[in-house]
């Protein structure tokens, strides 16, 4: 099967790098209006997966998190009717299950680079679809696409990924506070599936207010750059669905760690407070670098030496993904 790839093909290697994705909550879950979830998100400079990928006699890889990336791969592999392998070196990858987006990212950057690498057209819906993602949120396929803070309208009956409504830069000045809990892990898989079956139905009336705040105190803030706002209209939001995911995860927040670090930061007068997705991630919405410091360090002091939180500032990442494709040919005399 080698010589069914180009001598160019099978001296090229094409690298992938993405953002991690802060998930801050759903819209409709329940679909009243026959769109279910919709979601809002913020790709972070935080947390990368970044990876390189060259034709191989068969299916390796190197690196954090390279079981799950061998799995995605062979996946694909199988999809397109490729015979042919890849060996996958993992320079970086977003921490699994924590509420970053580690999975979506990692499928869609090991799809991407395969379509690339045998010479195929693609979009990332597409490579989403064929991954399994983006079943629930399009928030991770809009920032693989283009970073920044997103709106997805929620799945529909139609087949494909929630479609983004919304795009736009995030204030370049304001941080993000991530509170982790390096002993815990969000619901995923099976259980995750389980958790979304068992919920109650939520509320119409609360919908239509969460797309209100949505629509008319978090944009229009993040447009004007007034954190004010959107700080306080995020933490609605998070509240209202935290407390009905409550059930699932053990509260509003998975963690008791975080519940108590965020608590604990609202009273202190911060308001944009909440969980990434299932968790056990937090955040923290900040005006600029200067006072993300100082939280942090007040936050370290607080819990301590063996507390099992720790605490990274982010930015927001108002780009999406970057690829390349470098040869590897030997280079001849010749061509010297």
């Amino acid at each position: 099967m080698r010589d069914q790839w180009s001598y160019r093909q099978q001296h090229q290697r094409v690298f992938v790098s993405t953002a991690a994705r802060l998930h801050l909550g759903f819209l409709d879950i329940s679909g009243a209006l026959g769109r279910r979830f919709g979601s809002l998100g913020l790709s972070i400079d935080a947390f990368r997966t970044s990876l390189h990928m060259q034709i191989a006699p068969t299916v390796s890889a190197s690196g954090p998190s390279a079981e799950r990336a061998v799995g995605y791969a062979r996946k694909m592999l199988g999809l397109l009717g490729i015979r042919e392998g890849v060996e996958i070196g993992i320079d970086e990858a977003i921490p699994d299950h924590a509420g970053l987006g580690s999975g979506t990212q990692m499928a869609l950057a090991v799809g991407h680079a395969i379509h690339l690498l045998f010479g195929l057209s693609t979009n990332t819906s597409q490579v989403a679809i064929q991954m399994q993602r983006g079943r629930r949120s399009g928030i991770g396929i809009g920032g693989f696409d283009h970073g920044g803070f997103m709106v997805d309208s929620g799945v529909s009956e139609q087949d494909g990924p929630p479609p983004l409504t919304v795009q736009m830069p995030f204030p370049e000045a304001w941080r993000v506070l991530l509170v982790m809990d390096r002993g815990g892990q969000g619901l995923h898989g099976q259980q995750e599936v389980e958790a979304f079956r068992r919920l109650p139905p939520f509320p119409a009336d609360q919908a239509a207010h969460l797309c209100h705040l949505t629509l008319m105190q978090i944009l229009p803030g993040i447009r004007e750059q007034r954190l004010g706002p959107v700080a306080a209209g995020v933490a609605e939001l998070q509240r209202s669905v935290g407390d009905h995911f409550a059930p699932a995860q053990g509260g509003r927040y998975t963690s008791p760690a975080v519940a108590d670090l965020l608590n604990w930061a609202e009273l202190q007068g911060y308001a944009g407070v909440g969980q990434s997705s299932w968790g056990p991630t937090g955040f923290i919405l900040l005006p600029d670098q200067a006072s993300a410091i100082q939280l942090k360090e007040q936050a370290r002091q607080r819990v301590g030496e063996f507390s099992p939180l720790c605490f990274e500032l982010a930015a927001a990442c108002n780009e999406g993904s970057h690829v390349a494709i470098e040869s590897t040919r030997p280079v001849t005399k010749e061509a010297r």
